[in-house]
């Protein structure tokens, strides 16, 4: 299945012209934010389950962008037809500590083993994006890299987040504005919104949008 989210545009907006293909609510926020109307329709594909490749996670993440905007793509046809939202954004983003991937945590258990393990570190955020244009068939594949250390956090706080529940659904088991307002000593050295999933600056051009200065 393929839900459509017509609530996804931001009051105000005029009427959407882009897809996002995701389910991630900082995706969302952070699109909204940028003041883009879009619709939602999340893809089937669980990045969850795709083997991972730690020699090129920018191929990879790259790879499943494009993936999930394949996905919708076929379902836009069959909604849309001819009309309707001519871009389809669709982004994946995992974290690489010490050359092994990271993807989203299954349980408690592995998110506070994650994050204990970046716990005195640094450790790459990529972020692959690829939006389609339904009109001509263009496409645009790019990823953006940024790195971030995480300083020192007791036991506690992990154990404490770790049950709370936070993590699910985010790479790495943390999103780094959450994270980063709650205390935790993150550093970030590249745009803190790769981390978060989707790195506007890059993301307003390829929609034919003006991007950030």
């Amino acid at each position: 299945m393929h839900p459509l989210d017509d609530t996804a545009m931001a009051d105000g907006m005029a009427v959407s012209n882009v897809i996002l293909a995701s389910g991630s609510p900082r995706r969302r926020e952070l699109l909204a934010a940028a003041g883009v109307a879009f619709l939602v329709m999340i893809p089937a594909i669980d990045d969850a389950d795709a083997p991972a490749d730690g020699r090129d996670p920018e191929r990879f993440v790259m790879s499943l962008a494009w993936f999930k905007a394949r996905q919708v793509l076929a379902d836009a046809a069959a909604r849309f037809a001819s009309d309707g939202p001519r871009w389809i954004l669709a982004a994946d983003t995992m974290c690489v500590a010490g050359g092994a991937v990271i993807g989203k945590p299954a349980d408690a258990q592995e998110a506070a083993r994650m994050v204990r393990g970046f716990v005195g570190a640094t450790h790459d955020v990529v972020t692959g994006i690829c939006v389609l244009d339904r009109r001509t068939g263009a496409r645009r594949i790019f990823s953006d890299t940024a790195r971030v250390t995480l300083g020192d956090l007791s036991a506690a706080a992990i154990a404490d987040y770790a049950a709370g529940g936070a993590w699910r659904g985010k790479a790495g088991g943390y999103n780094y504005a959450e994270r980063l307002e709650a205390g935790w000593p993150l550093q970030c050295v590249g745009d803190p919104e790769t981390v978060m999933g989707l790195p506007i600056r890059l993301v307003l051009p390829a929609l034919g949008m003006r991007g950030a200065s």
